[in-house]
């Protein structure tokens, strides 16, 4: 018998036949609607393995009603969408895809940088809607990105990535980490520094660090009050770790000049969220990782990750390594 794969939203192509090529596969048909609950609920009762995006929430409820279930293939680097204290006590294996949407994330990254410094969306629209009536000095004036100083907070594989894009703009990268990058740092010329001086020297704090009970609200308004008043603030990692809130009070009151983001405490974001009203903030809808090559890569990676768990073997991108142990 073929094992049972659901895959809670339509992949690309070449994905989805590798796994109909070794599994029995059924898979919700919508590209930007999720599975309903109660779908995925009824689905994942007799899975052997589950697809599934960073927008599903796989929680303990879930999870125990699924005795089949022996791996979940999480179509991203991040993994707090899934209750992996629930899946270690089950003896679910969990996966990600880490690696291959590192330069695609850093890229993206930079552009938010550089939009948000250049207020390039605001430019755009001021052209578009007819506002552009003469030239004048101080038009539309931004942040230098050339010889600025950037402080990126998570110095990871993306992170370094980052980094890297700095270096060719000449400059000065500060970074704060849970551990030191020796590497990045004979590399690139980065300097390891505290939070508190990270976010008092650079004009752009970039946010890279995974998400964590530790990082959750890590910015909220001690660290913002700590930052330059011309300061820019982008997150391309996860929502939570910024209090919106205390963003809000930050960018209203021109605390901080500006924010770029990618990631929202929960998504999609509604439109009337304060933070939409304010003209100092650049919003995308969770792309980082969102090239064509990239996400096609990412597809079938998270499925070898399945078919490897279910032929027996570990899956290279195992993140609970703990179901080996049980």
């Amino acid at each position: 018998m073929k094992p049972t794969i659901y895959i809670t939203r339509k992949i690309p192509e070449k994905a989805l036949q590798l796994l109909k090529r070794h599994c029995v596969v059924t898979m919700w048909e919508e590209e930007e609607v999720p599975v309903p609950r109660k779908i995925l609920m009824e689905k994942i009762r007799t899975a052997d393995g589950l697809y599934c995006m960073l927008t599903d929430t796989i929680d303990r409820e879930l999870l125990e009603v699924a005795p089949h279930l022996k791996v979940i293939g999480n179509l991203a680097v991040g993994f707090n969408n899934i209750d992996i204290e629930a899946a270690n006590e089950l003896g679910i294996m969990v996966t990600n895809t880490p690696g291959v949407l590192t330069e695609a994330t850093a890229d993206l990254t930079f552009a938010l940088l550089m939009a948000t410094a250049r207020r390039i969306p605001e430019a755009s629209e001021f052209v578009r809607t007819g506002e552009w009536k003469s030239w004048a000095p101080m038009l539309l004036t931004g942040q230098d990105v050339f010889g600025a100083t950037i402080g990126i907070i998570g110095m990871g594989r993306i992170g370094t990535a980052v980094a890297r894009r700095a270096k060719g703009f000449t400059m000065k990268i500060l970074y704060h980490n849970r551990s030191r990058n020796i590497e990045t740092e004979n590399e690139l010329g980065a300097t390891y520094v505290e939070l508190e001086d990270l976010l008092t020297q650079s004009d752009f704090v970039v946010i890279l660090a995974p998400y964590t009970e530790e990082t959750k609200n890590l910015i909220a308004k001690r660290e913002l009050s700590l930052m330059k008043n011309t300061a820019i603030l982008i997150n391309v990692a996860r929502g939570g770790m910024v209090n919106e809130a205390d963003l809000y009070d930050a960018l209203k009151s021109k605390k901080i000049w500006a924010a770029g983001l990618d990631v929202f405490e929960e998504e999609p974001v509604t439109l009337d969220h304060p933070l939409l009203s304010l003209p100092n903030l650049v919003v995308l809808p969770h792309i980082g990782s969102a090239s064509i090559n990239t996400r096609i890569t990412m597809s079938e990676v998270a499925a070898t990750n399945l078919l490897q768990a279910l032929s027996g073997e570990i899956p290279d991108n195992l993140v609970n390594k703990e179901t080996l142990i049980n």
